[in-house]
């Protein structure tokens, strides 16, 4: 069992020294001579948990200044850290890749894959195929080209209804019953982002002709199986990826078009627009009832009535400060879990805003975080996480394992309301999501295309999987700029796809509590428990949970779901 240090009162008080590069390559190649004089996977096992521990030291280090720089991007001390982050990352990335490809090329690796588990050095496998030295120089510009993505989001202000707001707090507007004020606030954000266009199209320019280059350095025919590679994708590639997207505009996209036909006639307008889609009542969509303490407190009173284990660790989680959910000007958009291994703990990172997102991002991230405190005995660092499409399970699964408690936070009323809104989001998320991926196969398949192809590649998608999306004159959406606005593709891509397959596994979650809420408990903290141990179909089916590649998979989630919303 990990040993769990001690934290200290609260984790802003959490600093630790930048690593030594030299230092730590000394003691990796020490570890690298001990593991070749190594016999069996005995002798061999005690080096490589030497190594992973070394190796954290890192990890940890580099999570803190990421989450530090998020916190505050206009702080100079924090953006130096990050920019040494970026540049000695891939130095470090090296000394992780020489000693998995000694494990590996070791003439007892099925011996040390049973002490371990298999899954590890499939994993390890994916890690050393996507890395070589002659590409560091190439990833460390990378990320700060990511970095400068999210220091011109950070810094950008909008000014709506005389108020001026970063962009982390538009939505407070974007869901308003005044239809007047919602269109407001779309305009507002598109025009900032169209004023931002020529900067954003170099930055994504800038990095498609890295990572293709980066691609063509490995050997790849281009940057779309080299990503396979870095999201470790195990057991499926882009034709069944691209199967998946067949059956989500098969089965999804003509469920979505009648609930935008009911949405239309709910809230009473001749034609539903863009501003219009994400309200879905005449009185508005639910809001929390209080502000950011009010709301933990109800979480606090929320994760006691779950209980299995998330009582007291969420306690942890307050007590030591490792939560920071409220908006304010220079701190970077979005919300995001980071896993620190030294302590054993996580942080989650939100912008709350005062809608109905404040307790959907927060649940979302305390499912990665309930995750990885569960699972953080594994044996090695890179077995707590499982791979991204199986991490999305836990966190969009406890957003419908909680809503037998979203009264606490809306009242009954609006709780029930706030149910039939979650799922109904959720569900045309499904096309925008695979629509974001099916983009970034165009993207990375034609990597000399220019700014305005890339555009084109994103109607082009719009209208295979939502074809009746209307943005009316918005200066950004209408000129194919939409997704400039997912910061996930620049900084993490084909990462997308994962929050679609994820769902699918969460949508059996919510269909399992529907019929017995304990049950449904047990199985998810079970598979929270199981961290990375296992391969990504193997996660679902030791849950109980269909893969998204069989098909007809949405079959009968569509048409439960279907039943629920048009009851």
């Amino acid at each position: 069992m990990q040993e769990i240090p001690p934290l200290m009162n609260d984790f802003s008080e959490y600093a630790l020294s930048p690593p030594d590069v030299d230092a730590t390559r000394e003691v990796v190649d020490a570890l690298l001579e001990t593991l070749l004089e190594a016999g069996d996977a005995t002798a061999a096992l005690p080096i490589i948990e030497a190594w992973d521990k070394k190796m954290t030291e890192f990890r940890e280090w580099s999570m803190v200044t990421y989450i530090r720089f998020m916190q505050d991007t206009k702080n100079p001390a924090h953006k130096e850290a990050k920019e040494l982050l970026d540049s000695v990352s891939p130095k470090f990335t090296d000394l992780e890749t020489r000693m998995k490809q000694a494990v590996l090329e070791l003439p007892y690796r099925d011996q040390l894959a049973e002490r371990v588990s298999p899954q590890c050095l499939d994993l390890w496998t994916c890690h050393v195929a996507s890395f070589a030295p002659a590409i560091e120089e190439d990833l460390a510009a990378e990320a700060r080209l990511d970095s400068q993505y999210t220091e011109v989001l950070a810094a950008g202000e909008v000014v709506i209804q005389r108020e001026s707001l970063n962009l982390s707090e538009v939505d407070k507007y974007t869901e308003s019953n005044e239809r007047a004020i919602r269109k407001e606030a779309f305009r507002a954000r598109s025009e900032w982002f169209a004023q931002q266009g020529e900067i954003l199209d170099q930055i994504y320019a800038d990095q498609v002709t890295l990572r293709h280059r980066m691609a063509r350095t490995l050997h790849y025919p281009s940057y779309t199986e080299l990503a396979y590679q870095q999201r470790t994708r195990i057991g499926f590639g882009p034709e069944d990826v691209a199967a998946f997207r067949d059956e989500v505009a098969n089965e999804v996209v003509p469920l979505v078009s009648e609930l935008a036909s009911l949405q239309r006639k709910e809230l009473e307008v001749d034609e539903l627009m863009y501003w219009d889609e994400a309200t879905f009542t005449r009185q508005g969509n639910p809001k929390p009832l209080g502000d950011h303490d009010w709301m933990v407190d109800r979480a606090t009173e929320m994760f006691a009535e779950m209980g299995h284990g998330m009582d007291d660790f969420f306690h942890q989680m307050k007590s030591k400060g490792l939560m920071d959910l409220n908006s304010r000007p220079g701190k970077a958009g979005g919300g995001f879990c980071e896993y620190l291994h030294g302590l054993g703990m996580p942080f989650i990172f939100a912008n709350f805003n005062g809608t109905r997102h404040d307790v959907g991002v927060f649940t979302h991230e305390m499912g990665h975080a309930f995750q990885a405190y569960s699972s953080r005995d594994q044996p090695l660092a890179d077995l707590v996480w499982p791979t991204t499409e199986a991490c999305e399970i836990h966190s969009i699964g406890l957003e419908f394992l909680t809503w037998p408690h979203m009264h606490l936070f809306y009242g009954e009323e609006a709780a029930a309301r706030l149910k039939r809104a979650h799922l109904h989001e959720y569900l045309t998320f499904l096309p925008y999501g695979v629509s974001v991926d099916h983009f970034q196969h165009l993207v990375y398949a034609q990597p000399d295309a220019t700014p305005e192809e890339r555009h084109g590649f994103w109607k082009v998608t719009e209208e295979r999987y939502m074809p009746e999306t209307n943005y009316g004159n918005l200066p950004a959406e209408s000129a194919g700029r939409r997704w400039q606005m997912k910061p996930h593709l620049y900084g993490l891509p084909f990462y997308y796809i994962d929050y679609t397959l994820a769902l699918v596994g969460a949508l059996q979650f919510w269909s399992h509590a529907r019929e017995d809420t304990d049950a449904a408990m047990r199985e998810y903290v079970a598979l929270c428990r199981r961290g990375g141990s296992l391969p990504f179909a193997e996660l679902l089916k030791s849950a109980g949970l269909s893969s998204p590649f069989e098909p007809g998979c949405l079959k009968g989630l569509m048409a439960e779901a279907k039943a629920y919303l048009l009851h």
